[in-house]
Parts: C-alpha cells; structure tokens; sequence
C-alpha cells in the first residue's frame, strides 16, 4: 500500500514540463499605432487554443518608424532564441532574414514576395519565409481613382524607399505609359517631412495613389491633410487612411491577414517548415469611400461604385 502511495508522486515528477514556445514580433511600427495588428495575431493563436503565457510568450521589437533599426532589433530576437519570427512588413521581413536563414519566419503582409527576392515562388517559397501576401497594388487603385474622380489625369505615387526593390520607380514608370497612365513616383525620403514629399509634385497633379508601407502609415492623419488642402484625390490601401480623411481605401483586410497567419506559426511548432507552407493569397477585400471628403472635393460618387462600397463615412 505504502508503494504505491511513494510511486503516484515519483511518476508526476517524472512527466517533463510543457514547452513554452518564444514567437518573435518584428515591425518597423509602434505598439502605439492603431490598429495594432499585433492582436489580430493573438487572436488568430487564441483561436486555435493557444493560452499566452502557458503556450506562448511574445518578444516585441518595434522600430517606432525607423527602420535603420531594424536590422540590431532582428539580431536582438535572434539571441533571444525565438522559435519563429513574424513580421509586421516588408523592411522587417528583410532584416530578420538577414539575421536568420534557420528561425523560421512568417510574414503576414508584405507584397511582392517573389519580386523582391523574399521568396523562390508562391506555391514553394524555399527557404525560411513563409506566409501571406497583399495584391492590390498601384493600377488597381488608380482604376477605382479614375471611376470616383474621371477627371483625375495626372497622378503621384508616393511611396517608401526601403521597403522597394531598387528599380521599382522605373518599373512603375514603364508600366504608366504602357497603360497611358501620367505617373509621377514620389518617395517619401523623410517621414518626418512629408511636405518635403508634396514639394515634389508636378505642377497639375490631380490624383495621389498612396502605397500601404509604414512609415507612410504612420504619418496618416498629416498626408491626408495635405492632400485635402491640395484638393487631390487620394487613394490607398489600408482603410486607415479613408478614415483619417483621405477619399477612399480599398485592399485586403489586414486584421484577417494576420489572424490567418497565426494559422502559420502553429503548423511550423507542430514541425512544418516554412519552405514547404505555400504563400496564402487573401480572400477579403473592403472598400471605404469617404463621403464628407467627397464633398469637400466637389465630387460627386458615380452610384454604381458606391453600391460596391463595404462603408461610407459621412
């Protein structure tokens, strides 16, 4: 009798302790901007039954919109023994991949995987990237641009130099003229002088297509101030910037991107590897046309675009 009772307490001691996985959490933001797409990813891990804390613990390195830090933050999480490593963008995908070619990393939205060399393809990425990736690029923006405002003739790109192949600006050049588009590519230099940027615009622009990058994201509520008092028609993806006063946004929705890569992280702790996990295109789109702006502009919004709006902000 007495046996047994010695045995039960020595065969729980026996059992090993449950694994704590270390996810790592890179992005060239702030914990301070909102959304903070952070916690869509914790949803999507909650979601699958994970517990933070019991299964999970997060280390955070955000550059606060300088992304020469990027690259010491990238090490950081590498000496920090992460397991895996998500990324909040496309400069943050970078860095960690030149601080790691073994931790495995998922990034829930950079654009233009292939292009830029992050991965071999969509279908067999290859090497230790994985993870979803955004479509909606510059002529699909200008399409809905031109449809909300015909008149729109002459149109800025802005955009962020670092999270760019080099070449992109000729690139998109050749693309314009192919289309008859008028293209001018601005990039934003210093996001701490975006009239810098509006400086730089051609007498007579009149559209402004906005790319999703952070550091413009980060400066939202001031580009879609110059852009109203210029009186430009402004386009981007991220819905932030339709909410912050620009005309409209229409692209994927972030919050179910980084929610699906969650879906990510658990295959690769499971054993997977990022390799053989093909690129996930996403399925959900939303458009966002703000109306008060609209008037602002003295633009009327054909009925037929506002029937495929998903909001309208009056």
């Amino acid at each position: 009798m007495s046996g047994g009772l010695v045995a039960a307490p020595l065969a729980a001691e026996a059992q090993p302790a449950k694994r704590v996985y270390r996810i790592g959490y890179l992005s060239a933001g702030s914990a301070a901007f909102v959304p903070n797409r952070a916690e869509n990813f914790l949803q999507g891990l909650r979601d699958l039954g994970y517990v933070e804390g019991r299964d999970f613990v997060v280390e955070y390195r955000y550059a606060e919109g300088q992304p020469d830090r990027l690259p010491g933050l990238a090490a950081d999480l590498v000496r920090a023994r992460v397991d895996v490593i998500i990324t909040g963008n496309t400069p943050a995908t970078l860095a960690a991949m030149r601080a790691t070619e073994t931790i495995p990393i998922v990034s829930p939205v950079a654009g233009s995987l292939v292009e830029k060399g992050l991965v071999k393809s969509l279908a067999r990425p290859g090497g230790n990237v994985t993870g979803l990736t955004t479509q909606v690029g510059l002529f699909k923006l200008y399409q809905l641009l031109k449809e909300a405002a015909p008149r729109v003739a002459r149109v800025v790109y802005l955009y962020d130099l670092a999270s760019n192949p080099r070449g992109s600006a000729e690139r998109l050049n050749s693309q314009a003229q192919a289309l008859k588009v008028e293209l001018q590519v601005v990039a934003l230099r210093d996001p701490n002088d975006v009239a810098q940027a509006f400086a730089a615009f051609r007498p007579g622009t009149n559209g402004l297509v906005l790319e999703r990058a952070t550091p413009l994201l980060l400066r939202t509520d001031e580009i879609c101030k110059l852009a109203l008092q210029r009186k430009l028609p402004t386009v981007a993806a991220p819905r932030g910037f339709a909410d912050a006063g620009c005309l409209m946004s229409y692209g994927e929705d972030l919050g179910d991107m980084f929610r699906r890569a969650a879906v990510y992280v658990d295959k690769i702790l499971k054993g997977a590897k990022p390799a053989d996990l093909p690129i996930e295109q996403p399925t959900k789109f939303e458009l966002i046309i703000n109306l008060k702006t609209a008037k602002a502009l003295g633009l009327t919004i054909p009925p037929l675009l506002l029937g495929r709006a998903d909001e309208l902000i009056q």
